[in-house]
């Protein structure tokens, strides 16, 4: 559903630049540059090898932010982090590398498919060493909760809080 996402914001002519994560990072730009949406989801799962084999976010927000960060954001940049935020590594990285994310873009919007349970609470490790570099923290399930996240995108009054002030939750 988030690929189909992904792809329709890019055939909508907005500059958009995709990346997947597992245990790895995967650029998928090219690979959602396909008019048809079934081929270019297709593309991306046979292309990304680690699909399915766990996550390192840690890992894979460093490599972002050390190789691809400045080649691909403008400073003005509204940027989609997708992830349940189940870090089992070290979580003081984990915030430091959350943080030089945050720094790079204008808005960093954490979408997380946990929020879909009423009873969410931040208690794992790396989602509390994610929290404070968030602008917004969003669930991400179900169609409802893309059509909201469309509206916060569309809404030019939706700019990101001033720096520091933590994560805005918005309700499922």
């Amino acid at each position: 559903m988030l690929l189909h996402f992904a792809h329709a914001l890019g055939q909508a002519g907005s500059r958009v630049e995709s990346f997947v994560f597992g245990t790895r990072l995967t650029r998928t730009t090219r690979l959602l540059k396909s008019r048809d949406p079934d081929l270019a989801v297709g593309q991306v799962m046979r292309t990304v090898q680690d699909w399915s084999g766990g996550t390192r976010i840690t890992d894979c927000l460093r490599e972002f932010n050390r190789r691809w960060a400045r080649r691909v954001l403008p400073g003005s940049a509204t940027l989609l982090l997708v992830t349940d935020g189940l870090e089992h590594g070290d979580t003081a990285a984990l915030a430091f590398e959350m943080e030089r994310l945050h720094k790079s873009c204008r808005r960093l919007i954490w979408l997380n498919p946990l929020l879909r349970f009423a009873r969410f609470e931040p208690r794992a490790g790396g989602i509390k060493a994610m929290l404070p570099h968030v602008d917004l923290f969003l669930p991400v399930h179900n169609l409802d909760s893309l059509a909201r996240l469309v509206q916060v995108l569309a809404d030019s009054r939706a700019a990101a809080p001033r720096r520091g002030t933590g994560a805005a939750r918005q309700g499922p």
